[in-house]
């Protein structure tokens, strides 16, 4: 294991928070907040000195590392960046703890949406932004995990293979500034996009700052305490309905929405997540809830973000709790075991009730119509994501259900947590208190909203790479 390769690229990832640190600062100057500033300056200088220490040490070494030094690079960053971003919330005049410091930061940084505040409107509105902003970059790192990272061939247990539409030289080491760059790009057109709609539909600027940070990275803070107090027309629902649907969508749909040869073969996922998401909303159309509502409630559990305009004496929780275990696409912000991985079982056990009906027919392996087969290795790693989604809600249930919160919330908590979603009203989960939750609650989750982002495989891969060396 060669720790100064790591520490070269977890450097990389300390920097972005200086520039946030800035940002902030430069903001509290404007609107005099001087009242927190000092926390942005020393976060600033923290950041800073933690990336050049880390860059300095790193900087000799080979730049490339393998598969377990990247799952372990992601992991150090998740640690690194979270005790970075916590740092205002820590030294703020909230009186936060540290753990509920890292608990607040985690859950931004993994677009989870969990907090500790309870009167959001009350808070320093620099500590608001800052909230919003832990979330728009964890959502931007974890698209360069996705992207450069769960790709690797030889342990693509993301499968984004199947429904990957850039190009086929993406993780080549010689154009890997460029696609990062691309990444950084579309994301931030993106959000800039859904900024500009929130903005123009009448929302208030800061909120619509705040808001868009959180729904292209497919987070749950908001800069008050609830949506509706923000979205009230129809045009303002039906942004916060395409805001939803470019979140669990393909990252890369809107960059080659005009190209259409690329949009036809390597979006059908896409076009089953859409297909999937209608029904789902006809489902519960007949409930006497207003149809846009109930398309952002769908579309919201799908980008496994969790905000909706739905109250809590709605009797569709568990409904919406599924919807959340689907997640979106495999190239996306949104958690969840994912759609694709559900096809592909569900393909699979029915070609081979076809075989035992009628052992001569001729079986088509292929996944959404394309070019894409569906191999053994892809059914195994589908089924194992499967079983270790349900382990993990297992463990964390058991550790939750000890803290006097009763089964029902601990298991929608569990489910909540693991696919990075907020507990709003949409799911009865509103009145939960994170703050006085026990600490060891707050730690388990933690570690489980990161293992909801990179997969309990990883942590199997490192442990094995630790325990049966080569």
């Amino acid at each position: 294991m060669n720790f100064k390769r790591i520490s070269f690229y977890l450097s990389l990832f300390c920097f972005p928070i200086s520039f946030l640190s800035f940002i902030n600062i430069l903001y509290a100057s404007y609107f005099d907040y001087f009242l927190s500033i000092n926390t942005y300056f020393i976060t600033l200088a923290v950041s800073l000195l933690f990336g050049l220490c880390l860059l300095y040490y790193g900087k000799k070494s080979p730049k490339n590392i393998n598969f377990i030094e990247q799952l372990i690079l992601i992991i150090s960053t998740y640690i690194l960046i979270s005790f970075l971003i916590s740092i205002p919330f820590y030294l703020s005049n909230y009186q936060v703890t540290f753990i509920n410091s890292i608990f607040e930061s985690i859950s931004g940084l993994t677009g989870t949406g969990f907090s500790i505040f309870k009167d959001i409107k009350y808070l320093d509105p620099t500590l608001i932004l800052w909230r919003s902003s832990s979330q728009w970059v964890g959502g931007l790192f974890f698209l360069f995990f996705l992207l450069i990272v769960f790709s690797n061939k030889s342990f693509n247990y993301k499968m984004t293979n199947l429904t990957y539409s850039g190009e086929s030289n993406f993780n080549s080491e010689n154009n890997i500034k460029d696609n990062l760059l691309r990444i950084f790009i579309i994301y931030s057109i993106l959000s800039i996009l859904i900024l500009s709609l929130l903005n123009l539909s009448g929302v208030r600027l800061f909120n619509s700052l705040n808001l868009s940070m959180t729904l292209i990275s497919g987070g749950g803070f908001l800069p008050i305490e609830s949506i509706s107090k923000i979205i009230s027309t129809n045009f303002q629902k039906v942004i916060l309905i395409f805001s939803f649907i470019v979140s669990f969508l393909n990252f890369y749909l809107l960059f080659n929405i005009l190209n259409k040869n690329i949009l036809i073969k390597d979006h059908k996922e896409d076009l089953y997540l859409i297909l999937l998401s209608i029904i789902f909303c006809c489902l519960i159309y007949f409930n006497n809830y207003d149809g846009l509502d109930i398309i952002i409630s769908v579309t919201s559990s799908l980008a496994n973000s969790g905000l909706s305009l739905i109250k809590s004496d709605n009797n569709l929780s568990l409904y919406f709790l599924l919807i959340t275990i689907i997640g979106g696409s495999l190239i996306s912000n949104s958690s969840g075991i994912k759609l694709t991985r559900f096809y592909i079982l569900l393909k699979i056990t029915s070609l081979e009730i076809i075989k035992l009906i009628s052992p001569n027919s001729i079986i088509n392996k292929t996944i959404f119509g394309t070019d894409n087969k569906i191999s053994d290795d892809h059914v195994k790693i589908s089924f194992l994501i499967f079983i270790s989604f349900f382990l993990s809600l297992f463990i964390l249930s058991s550790f939750l259900v000890v803290d006097n919160i009763g089964f029902e919330k601990s298991f929608k908590l569990s489910i909540l947590t693991l696919t990075n979603t907020v507990n709003s009203e949409m799911f009865n989960m509103q009145n939960l208190s994170f703050a006085n939750l026990l600490t060891s609650s707050k730690i388990s989750l933690i570690l489980f909203m990161i293992i909801g982002k990179i997969e309990l495989i990883s942590i199997f891969l490192i442990f094995k790479k630790i325990l049966f060396k080569d």
